[in-house]
C-alpha cells in the first residue's frame, strides 16, 4: 500500500514539475516578446527627467550639432533611449563633448554633411527588462552601417553599474577620467 501511495505520489510531483516548466518558459517567451517587435527609431525628445545619468542635459543640448537621441520603440511606447553625440576625438567630460561635437558639425558643414567619425553614447536607460542590451545593440547595427562612422565610444559616469552594462555587453574599458570613464565597443566591417 505504501508502495503503491508512494508511485502515485512521484507520478503526480513529475507533472506538476512538467506543468511549471511549461508556465515558465510561457512567462519568459511573452516576457522578451518585445525585444523582437521592437524597432530603433530616432527620436525628436525625450523626458529627460527620466535620464538617471544626465537628467540635467535639456533636449536642445541633445538635439543641436550633430547630437541625436535614439530610442527603441515597441507598441508606439519607448521602452530604451540612448543619446549621441558625433565626434572627431574622444571626450574626457560633459564639456569636451560638447565642444568636439559643436567641431565636427563645423567641419562637416565644409564637407559631406557627415558629422565625426565617432559616435560617442554619452546616456542611456532603459524602463523595460532586456532594453539596454538591446538598444546597445541595434545602435551598434546602425554604426556599422554608417559610412562616415568608424568607433562606438561611450562617455560613462564612474560606476560599478556603468563598468559591468558595458563589460558584459563586449566594451573595452579605454580610460578612465577624472570624472567619467571611455569604453569602446568594438565595429568590425
Amino acid at each position: 500500500m505504501i508502495l503503491k501511495n508512494n508511485k502515485n505520489f512521484k507520478t503526480r510531483i513529475k507533472a506538476r514539475i512538467r506543468k511549471n516548466r511549461q508556465i515558465i518558459n510561457k512567462n519568459l517567451d511573452s516576457f522578451f516578446d518585445w525585444i523582437k517587435g521592437a524597432e530603433l527609431v530616432e527620436l525628436n525628445k525625450c523626458d529627460t527627467s527620466e535620464d538617471p545619468i544626465r537628467p540635467q542635459l535639456d533636449n536642445n543640448f541633445r538635439t543641436n550639432y550633430g547630437r541625436k537621441i535614439y530610442g527603441v520603440k515597441y507598441k508606439g511606447e519607448i521602452h530604451a533611449v540612448m543619446c549621441f553625440a558625433y565626434t572627431n576625438k574622444i571626450p574626457k567630460s560633459v564639456d569636451e563633448l560638447d565642444k568636439f561635437s559643436h567641431d565636427a558639425f563645423l567641419q562637416s558643414a565644409m564637407r559631406d554633411q557627415n558629422v565625426g567619425q565617432i559616435a560617442i553614447a554619452y546616456t542611456v536607460w532603459s524602463k523595460k527588462k532586456g532594453g539596454g542590451k538591446l538598444i546597445v545593440k541595434e545602435v551598434f547595427k546602425k554604426i556599422k552601417k554608417s559610412n562616415h562612422l568608424n568607433r562606438l565610444v561611450t562617455l560613462s559616469p564612474l560606476t560599478d553599474m556603468a563598468t559591468k552594462f558595458h563589460l558584459k555587453n563586449g566594451a573595452k574599458l579605454l580610460q578612465v577620467n577624472e570624472e567619467t570613464q571611455n569604453f569602446e565597443y568594438k565595429i568590425l566591417n
